[in-house]
């Protein structure tokens, strides 16, 4: 990880959010932070009327131990990530990485 603090991957990803808020889209679409029972994180990010929605993603899948996993990917217009129980800060900056590259 870069020289960034952690936190302020959040942060750029609240502001990314908030860019997209335009009076319609946060009403059917926006961001989903979740537990997985394995245990680990899920998280899910509309990109449906982004200018993301057609950006190409390639498929990530990083397994370095049974508790420090990453698996990202696009479909259906979601930007959707899995990861280990200490992988959440990854999952939101290979998101905001990309959505900024």
């Amino acid at each position: 990880m870069n020289n960034m603090k952690k936190d302020n991957y959040f942060l750029l990803l609240q502001r990314w959010y908030l860019e997209q808020c335009n009076g319609d889209w946060e009403h059917e679409f926006g961001i989903k932070i979740d537990t997985l029972d394995n245990p680990g994180w899920s998280l899910q990010i509309d990109l449906t009327n982004t200018t993301l929605e057609e950006k190409a993603f390639s498929k990530l899948k990083l397994d370095i131990t049974e508790d420090n996993w990453v698996h990202c990917w696009v479909a259906e217009k979601k930007f959707q990530g899995g990861g280990g129980p200490s992988n959440l800060v990854d999952l939101v900056k290979i998101f905001i990485e990309w959505a900024n590259s």
